[in-house]
């Protein structure tokens, strides 16, 4: 069976995922067969496996990393939240239910064996499993029920790691009172501690170092410097996710919905010198921007309700009106037709007017459509385009007239409504922008409505950049971590 470690945090967006991403691939790098694990993720950003399976993208990402594919029992449970209190459930790659957190509560232990199965299928075919905790350990009032961070370490004899956040302040109280907050038989596992995201002179922290050493009992084994990297997030509270104006040529807002997901999809776009991407949730700031992307969401009906509260929805229809191009991806592309209904009360019932940008109509069905998609695209600005991805999503989109019913099946995969207007479209493919083809061509599309030079630059496919971003990782990670500790904390 596998040696494993395990990385849990002083609470959420310390990093833990990048630095078991690190991990998967110092590992690799040192001739490990390495596999990540971790046993409920919370996230709208998911991930398909070639063989159809929803899982949390930090495995895939992971995965990636550690160099094998991404695989279901990497993350046997994901919780995608449709409101304040509810999620739907996603088990071993499929939906299991649609709980408010009491009931999913009052049943996740019984989810214990599948965890098990997984996590010991993995290890019989690895030698190192990287396991990511979620939030925090010392959440006191979680604790009884617990299958991710210290129950789950508990499970599989896992030797922990606890990382704090130094960038917003208070690191040494983080640690300190998350250790402090444990059982004596938790805290017996956690065998280091690790500051990360720092800025400056690391010698000005180290008597804050000693001090927490001689309070803890427990050594800090690596300071992680604050490191650019262009890998994909999942967690809402993403740096990406803030309104921002970058001072590029063109300017592309992406709508950011209450519950935005799949978000890195346009990653790639920021790559190009010439494309600034920048997320807007109040119409005061949506000014007149070259592009208006309408996102995916876990919640269509329920969103498309946001964007006409908060006034976004008319806004967008105007600027539309006004030859600003729209490109819709999977919820945001079933808002630009005319109807959204929900016979099955896959998001609550009911029925919603869309945008009327598309002639389309949407229905929500009970089955949710998850598979790998090559999208030949024939019409619109990304004409001639071939983009690679993946489709995650419970609506079908037809024509809206009767007349249109022929072109079903070209609706159905997602490509713009044939009866709308050029400039504006969508699509149910995430991953639209990973093929650097795809970005060139938008951008040279855009800067041309501009009377714009565009550069023709080349832009790498995402998959060749992220083997580069790995590397990077590994490399910051590997320089500032006591590796040779780890090593013997795992008996390695």
């Amino acid at each position: 069976m596998a040696k494993s470690i395990m990385i849990q945090g002083t609470m959420s967006n310390v990093g833990k995922s990048l630095l078991c991403a690190a991990l998967c691939r110092i590992f690799k790098q040192d001739g490990y067969r390495t596999a990540p694990f971790k046993s409920q993720n919370m996230a709208l950003n998911s991930y398909i496996t070639d063989d159809g399976l929803e899982m949390g993208r930090a495995q895939a990402v992971q995965a990636e990393a550690a160099g094998i594919a991404a695989d279901v029992r990497m993350n046997p449970i994901l919780l995608k939240p449709t409101s304040d209190r509810g999620s739907q459930v996603i088990v071993e790659g499929r939906v299991w239910g649609q709980y408010e957190a009491r009931d999913y509560f009052a049943r996740k232990k019984s989810l214990i064996p599948t965890i098990l199965r997984c996590y010991n299928s993995l290890a019989a075919e690895n030698d190192i499993i990287v396991i990511e905790g979620a939030g925090s350990p010392a959440e006191i009032n979680l604790k009884q029920d617990d299958i991710v961070n210290m129950g789950l370490a508990e499970l599989v004899s896992a030797p922990v790691l606890l990382v704090g956040d130094i960038d917003p302040g208070g690191v040494f109280a983080q640690l300190y009172g998350t250790v402090a907050l444990l059982e004596p038989d938790e805290q017996a596992r956690i065998r280091g501690l690790i500051i990360n995201k720092f800025r400056g002179d690391k010698s000005l922290l180290d008597p804050g170092i000693a001090m927490l050493e001689e309070k803890t009992g427990l050594p800090v084994l690596g300071t992680i410097p604050y490191t650019r990297l262009d890998i994909d997030e999942e967690d809402s509270m993403a740096a990406s996710l803030l309104e921002k104006y970058p001072r590029k040529d063109i300017d592309i807002a992406v709508i950011r919905l209450p519950r935005i997901s799949n978000f890195t999809d346009f990653a790639p776009l920021d790559r190009h010198s010439q494309l600034g991407v920048r997320y807007v949730s109040d119409p005061k700031n949506l000014g007149r921007p070259d592009l208006i992307i309408l996102p995916g969401t876990k919640n269509t009906m329920a969103d498309l309700a946001w964007l006409r509260e908060t006034g976004l929805a008319e806004a967008v229809c105007r600027l539309a009106g006004r030859g600003c191009p729209v490109l819709g991806i999977c919820g945001g592309y079933q808002m630009l037709g005319t109807e959204i209904s929900d016979p099955c009360r896959a998001e609550g019932g009911g029925s919603e007017r869309g945008l009327g940008l598309l002639p389309l109509k949407t229905v929500f069905l009970p089955r949710k459509t998850r598979k790998k998609t090559l999208l030949k695209i024939e019409d619109g600005f990304l004409a001639g385009c071939t983009a690679c991805g993946y489709e995650i999503h419970m609506g079908i989109t037809r024509a809206a007239d009767s007349a249109a019913a022929s072109q079903e099946s070209e609706f159905r995969t997602g490509t713009r409504a044939a009866a709308g207007p050029e400039h504006i479209w969508g699509t149910y493919l995430h991953g639209l922008f990973d093929r650097g083809q795809v970005v060139e061509q938008l951008a040279a599309w855009l800067c041309g409505r501009r009377h714009l030079e565009c550069s023709g630059e080349r832009v790498p496919d995402r998959d060749i950049e992220k083997e580069r971003q790995y590397d990077l990782l590994a490399d910051a990670v590997r320089k500032n971590l006591d590796l040779a500790a780890i090593y013997r904390i795992m008996d390695l």
